[in-house]
């Protein structure tokens, strides 16, 4: 879930588009510190909800795979793990895109140095790689 949609413009180094204002900078690192900031609380309530589910089963001596009840047990413990899992991968994504920023390499992709599309990088501000180099990843 983001906080704000911005239009990105001129972030990157490129003689084509200029040089970011001063106030479109200010908003992809307000936009990243929202993302960082919302990721955080996802991750804290993440937690709380996996330990509430270890704990419940701490004092039980039912096995799971042969509990009525165990199946179900499980998967929610699995299902809460992988959103973590899930949620810590995307605030190490956030912590790249702000070191991207801090060093002027925001906007830029990783695998072939053009420029990420500014609705890309609105919709998907921790992203680090150009639409094509993403579809050409998943083949």
């Amino acid at each position: 879930m983001h906080a704000t949609r911005v239009p990105l413009t001129s972030l990157v180094n490129d003689p084509l588009a200029g040089s970011a204002s001063s106030a479109e900078l200010q908003s992809v690192d307000r936009l990243l510190n929202a993302e960082r900031t919302s990721t955080l609380q996802r991750i804290t309530s993440l937690t709380r909800q996996f330990d509430a589910i270890v704990e419940s089963t701490v004092f039980t001596t039912n096995d799971d795979e042969h509990d009525p009840e165990g199946a179900t047990v499980a998967f929610e413990r699995a299902q809460v793990g992988a959103l973590l899992a899930a949620a810590k991968r995307h605030l190490a994504a956030v912590d790249r895109a702000a070191t991207r920023f801090l060093d002027g390499s925001y906007g830029v992709c990783e695998r072939c140095g053009q420029a990420i599309a500014q609705e890309r990088l609105a919709a998907l501000p921790a992203v680090g790689t150009c639409i094509g180099c993403t579809s050409r990843n998943r083949r």
